[in-house]
């Protein structure tokens, strides 16, 4: 991420950041950021129509002047156009940057209507700012200081050229926020976001054979703020055939999500989410509910219902088991699989208890082993998510395979260690994807398992059973040992005498006397 962003993103939040929870102010700085967005996208696309193409964007103040002019000359011939481009058209006094310009006059009421505004123009805005609390008194007590703080946060953000900005801004905003301030944060919200190294991998991985596609169906059932998802964009070859489905739970991640994708200027009609129970209800049951790549990181070891009559529910019916009521991690996974295309292939990150726990858990993983669905188990470095230092694996998976051998990476050193976080750096990712592909083993990196070992070892896929990372110590010299021990005896030896003929050397009062032969009998039974 930009020191640029990062200064800003600080900037904002040390604003809010006495006034109430990391988990609440971010909230407000994404929707904020997502809103500068749709402004300053207009101001752009306004100048491009009216100037023609353009290489070179002026400054803004150039744009909005363009913008006004013809406004004031053809109103509705302009909201039409824009719409038309758009999907959407902002008021000229709504824009992020006329607000921020305007400050004398800045009210929480015009930035509320503007919201309201917004929301109205199509269900893809519909509900994006109900999480935007502006009238809570954690903003300040009175009108008067709710309208400052609200326009400090305004006149910070804006200093982020969006448009400048090289990556996934809001999933960029949104990791800096949970890493500077919400290791709680983001646990409070139940929100976790996947690291873009991880969804580079996944991305990769499952894009493989299928980069040609058009559509390509990308589905995750977990989708948090949609960034594993989009990430796919950059590994296929034709990105604007790329169709996202996606659900969420918490509704104001939902809603991040949904930002997200119109931020990357993903059309309407190219994404399909829903607000809900993933493993409660299946979903999506209507065409197409199968995708060529599902992606998922659902939040680990969770609590579900598992009631029985998911017995009967096609997702787990074969299986004959269900996941434990306290460790969901098999049921999203089963989930995902169910949706999966025959020619597809899935990628899923869980804990490493996926691999070797029993019981039920056992049943399940032994049921698709022997199926072949399980392809590669990719283990990653600890400390690599915000919120939790766990270690976390990759599974892989895929349909119709001729064999059932699996392949085991075990990635967990291959790191750079900044600050309190571990990171992937672009060479590990390198090293993950391209191992995967040639699917050979490597000395202490990876292993293709044949199925006869997987069954020699119980269905256990604990990938230190496969990958044997040990390192034999250093043989001790023993020579060389107690020549040191010699050496450091006659050192110590050699200052304790020098100690002592200090003492002697001393001058001795009555007052003294006492006390340094009491000294030199301490230290000598002490020996």
């Amino acid at each position: 991420m930009s020191e640029k962003l990062e200064q800003q993103l600080w900037a904002s939040a040390d604003i809010l950041r006495g006034k109430m929870d990391a988990s609440e102010y971010k909230n407000y700085l994404l929707g904020l950021v997502f809103y500068k967005y749709l402004s300053d996208k207009q101001l752009r696309d306004v100048y491009r129509i009216e100037k023609g193409n353009v290489e070179d964007y002026p400054e803004r103040e150039e744009m909005l002047a363009v913008l006004k002019e013809w406004f004031e000359e053809e109103p509705e011939n302009m909201k039409q156009s824009v719409r038309q481009e758009l999907k959407y058209f902002i008021e000229p006094n709504d824009l992020f940057y006329e607000l921020r310009k305007d400050e004398h006059n800045f009210r929480i009421k015009k930035l509320e209507d503007a919201f309201t505004n917004l929301s109205k123009q199509g269900d893809q805005f519909d509900g994006l700012f109900d999480d935007i609390d502006l009238s809570s008194n954690k903003l300040g007590s009175n009108d008067q200081q709710r309208n400052i703080t609200l326009l400090e946060v305004i006149k910070a953000l804006d200093e982020i050229d969006l448009f400048g900005y090289k990556g996934d801004v809001i999933g960029d905003a949104y990791e800096y926020l949970i890493a500077q301030f919400a290791a709680g944060a983001g646990k409070k919200a139940g929100e976790f976001y996947t690291p873009q190294s991880v969804s580079k991998i996944i991305s990769q991985i499952v894009a493989l054979g299928q980069k040609n596609l058009m559509p390509f169906n990308i589905y995750d059932p977990a989708m948090g703020s949609a960034s594993l998802m989009l990430n796919i964009a950059d590994c296929v070859d034709k990105a604007n055939h790329v169709y996202y489905h996606g659900q969420e739970l918490n509704t104001t991640t939902y809603n991040l999500a949904r930002m997200n994708l119109i931020l990357h200027d993903v059309e309407k009609l190219h994404m399909r989410l829903s607000n809900g129970d993933t493993l409660d209800e299946d979903w999506p049951t209507e065409t197409p509910n199968q995708f060529d790549a599902v992606v998922m990181n659902p939040p680990y070891s969770a609590n579900w219902s598992a009631t029985d009559k998911f017995l009967s529910d096609a997702r787990f019916e074969r299986f004959g088991r269900l996941a434990p009521k306290s460790k969901a991690d098999f049921a999203f996974l089963l989930h995902g699989y169910f949706h999966l295309k025959e020619s597809g292939t899935m990628g899923i990150v869980l804990p490493h208890g996926v691999l070797f726990r029993g019981a039920a858990e056992g049943v399940i993983r032994k049921t698709l082993l022997e199926s072949g669905a399980i392809y590669a188990v990719i283990g990653l470095p600890a400390n690599i998510f915000y919120g939790t230092s766990i270690p976390t694996t990759i599974l892989v998976l895929k349909k119709n395979r001729s064999n059932r051998d699996v392949l085991f990476i075990d990635a967990s050193s291959g790191f750079e260690k900044q600050k309190n976080q571990n990171f992937l750096r672009d060479e590990d990712i390198e090293k993950i994807v391209d191992t995967y592909v040639k699917r050979e083993n490597i000395e202490k990196y990876a292993y293709l398992a044949s199925f006869d070992e997987i069954v020699e070892n119980e269905y256990n896929l604990n990938i230190p059973r496969y990958v044997d990372t040990f390192e034999e110590e250093e043989p001790i010299d023993i020579v060389a040992l107690g020549k040191e021990m010699v050496e450091l005896n006659a050192e110590i030896k050699k200052v304790e005498e020098e100690f002592l003929a200090m003492l002697d050397e001393l001058a001795v009062t009555e007052d003294t006397k006492a006390i340094i032969e009491a000294t030199k009998e301490v230290f000598l039974s002490a020996k």
